[in-house]
């Protein structure tokens, strides 16, 4: 009812060097095949840290709220109308101001202007 006890049979060989020839440097390290014949390990593993520095970075600046990213798109909403807001009272100011000085003129010319609008021999004062 007991089964004699037999060793393992020994590990498979690693493809690698001819035997003599110079032994890898992680001969006793055990990693995924899928690491051993990766290209540019290092870009991968330099993205990956830049990746993680912007996320802490955005973490650390605006929190653990996503809203940020949509009040981001407001601004230049915001300030674009405050622009066009500013120069519509303009307008109108622009627009009244000239309108009260016509009367004004209308005014002083008792109705109607009668020769040169500055200095001429029509208005009082004039040498």
């Amino acid at each position: 009812m007991t089964q004699p006890a037999t060793t393992p049979p020994p590990p498979a060989p690693r493809p690698g060097p001819a035997p003599g020839g110079p032994a890898p440097a992680d001969a006793g390290e055990h990693m995924p095949e899928a690491f051993h014949f990766t290209p540019n390990a290092e870009q991968y593993v330099l993205q990956a840290d830049a990746l993680r520095r912007r996320q802490l970075r955005a973490a650390l600046l605006y929190g653990s709220s996503r809203y940020w990213r949509r009040r981001q798109a407001v601004w230049p909403a915001l300030v674009g109308g405050a622009i066009l807001v500013a120069l519509i009272c303009g307008g109108i100011t622009v627009h009244a101001a000239f309108e009260k000085q016509q009367v004004i003129n209308e005014q002083r010319n008792g109705g109607g202007q009668t020769g040169p609008l500055f200095g001429g021999p029509g208005q009082q004062g004039a040498p």
